[in-house]
């Protein structure tokens, strides 16, 4: 069974989002850490949707590679790089098998991203995450909380068709499986790496619990 299909619901949204959007807002936590870095480091957005950060890091003078498993989102990049007159190499493909050699990047960044599979995606996605960043490198990702699943249950009916992956009826992409884990959980699935900073809240709208992690590449 394929679960990592949550591109295809996005691929439609990317399609009507705009710069009024809340998706094209960059996260502060992102571009505070981008900040810390030498400039000109090579980052990763993987995941990238409209381009909120890509756009942002790119205009901090960063060299930022766009990678997305929708359409609809290389091709927004491409198009608001260009006009903004900023460089972003584009890249449509799936985040289990990225398309670059070993050690490419300095950084690596996937907000609300990785979550969208079942533990077999997960676990494979950091594994790539984890072989395309430098040794020393940094890591920064959401991932969904195992806090948030009875808030989704209050919502929607829901079934967990794997260990920590659901998928709830309704609108949204929640139709599409999604993980959902504790700390051991995600620890557990990252070898590669030392976590620096690990914390668990809520984004915005109450209960919308995610684990905002921050770590480092292991040599």
């Amino acid at each position: 069974m394929t679960t990592d299909t949550a591109h295809r619901y996005w691929n439609t949204e990317w399609q009507s989002a705009d710069a009024s959007s809340p998706w094209a807002k960059a996260e502060p936590w992102v571009m505070e850490h981008a900040a810390t870095l030498a400039p000109g480091s090579r980052i990763l957005d993987l995941g990238a949707g409209i381009g909120r950060h890509a756009l942002a890091l790119a205009a901090m003078g960063h060299q930022v590679t766009a990678l997305d498993a929708a359409e609809a989102s290389v091709t927004a990049i491409a198009a608001a790089a260009t006009a903004k007159g900023l460089t972003i190499e584009t890249h449509l493909a799936p985040m289990t098998d990225l398309p670059f050699a070993p050690a490419s990047f300095d950084h690596v960044l996937s907000w609300n991203v990785i979550y969208h599979g079942d533990e077999a995606i997960v676990r494979r996605t950091l594994a790539e995450v984890a072989r395309v960043t430098r040794p020393g490198g940094s890591f920064m990702a959401t991932m969904l909380s195992a806090r948030r699943v009875p808030v989704e249950q209050a919502k929607a009916q829901g079934r967990e068709i794997s260990r920590n992956t659901w998928v709830f009826e309704g609108p949204g992409d929640k139709v599409h499986p999604h993980y959902f884990c504790t700390a051991p959980e995600l620890l557990a699935l990252m070898p590669g790496f030392e976590v620096v900073t690990l914390f668990d809240r809520p984004h915005d709208t109450p209960g919308s619990w995610h684990w905002h992690l921050l770590a480092e590449r292991l040599a």
